[in-house]
């Protein structure tokens, strides 16, 4: 195993600057993501490299030869790099999204080729990805969860509704009587009865949705778990079935009558959708591109 290079950069970073929070502006990463590149060398080298007081950073006697060691190799290597990128034709900007990947097809796949910079798409649970984007492991996430890292920020752009879909072939005709003429208990007992199909991450929209419209949490498991929602639609379009989804993933499937929505609620379950992004990046403009190319493709 070999030490990472970021490591290396933040330690020297904390060398200079004297303090994890000034290390963290000039590195444009957050000061629990310092804290994590220091601990990691640390832990490599078997040694404490600062005394760590209130107002200072202090290297031990180890960071101090550390320090030595690596800073004339590490100054002509950026030197070599930004030399080198200047001249680079084919050097490209890397920017790393965090999504969940029915969204990455929704909207950001058609336009993978045509985008003038390197793009690393990550799928994974909405804080998970809150926290690589708070250690700079992501730049950009869309979630429909807001974190309380104080170097993160969040704008609403969009909503998802989340509704009762079902095959076509599926006959949901008596459960929509109940549901118009507000017999909604009557329709849960007849809906427990149907096949149904979820996701293992997206487990919780069929929880909220019950508990919002059922007023109780949902007594039953799915029939079926698949890999994503995309599965479901596929499903459900050559079977019979129900389950719950947010719209805008299903919109096309709905439109050419291969599955229908079957019931919206009283009162329509909305997430609203958010671009977390760090308060400080050397990518603001990459990232600015994204998010319109996003943002049109809800309003569509």
């Amino acid at each position: 195993m070999r030490w990472n290079l970021e490591w290396v950069r933040t330690f020297k970073a904390i060398y200079e600057t004297g303090t994890l929070s000034a290390a963290a502006q000039e590195l444009f990463i957050s000061q629990p993501g310092v804290s994590l590149h220091l601990n990691s060398l640390e832990s490599y080298t078997g040694y404490k490299l600062f005394d760590r007081s209130a107002r200072k950073m202090v290297p031990t006697e180890k960071g101090k030869i550390l320090y030595n060691c690596i800073l004339e190799p590490l100054n002509r290597m950026e030197v070599a790099e930004q030399h080198f990128h200047k001249r680079a034709q084919e050097e490209r900007t890397t920017i790393s999204v965090g999504m969940c990947f029915e969204t990455f097809q929704y909207t950001l796949e058609e336009h993978i080729a045509t985008l003038p910079f390197n793009l690393i798409i990550k799928f994974g649970e909405y804080p998970q990805m809150q926290q690589d984007l708070d250690n700079g492991l992501l730049d950009l996430i869309i979630t429909p969860q807001k974190g309380n890292q104080p170097n993160l920020e969040y704008n609403a752009f969009s909503k998802e509704r989340l509704v009762l879909i079902a095959g076509c072939d599926t006959n949901t005709e008596e459960i929509e009587k109940l549901l118009s003429n507000g017999k909604v208990k009557e329709a849960g007992n007849l809906l427990k009865q149907l096949l149904w199909y979820s996701t293992a991450a997206d487990m919780e929209h069929l929880k909220n949705f019950w508990l919002t419209h059922f007023k109780q949490h949902p007594d039953f498991s799915p029939n079926y778990i698949v890999p994503n929602i995309s599965s479901i639609v596929r499903c459900l379009s050559n079977g019979s079935g129900v389950a719950v989804v947010p719209d805008f993933l299903c919109a096309d499937a709905i439109q050419t009558k291969k599955i229908k929505v079957v019931w919206e609620g009283a009162t329509p379950l909305e997430n609203t959708l958010y671009f977390g992004t760090r308060k400080k990046t050397m990518y603001a403009e990459e990232i600015t591109q994204l998010q319109e190319l996003l943002k049109e493709k809800w309003e569509v």
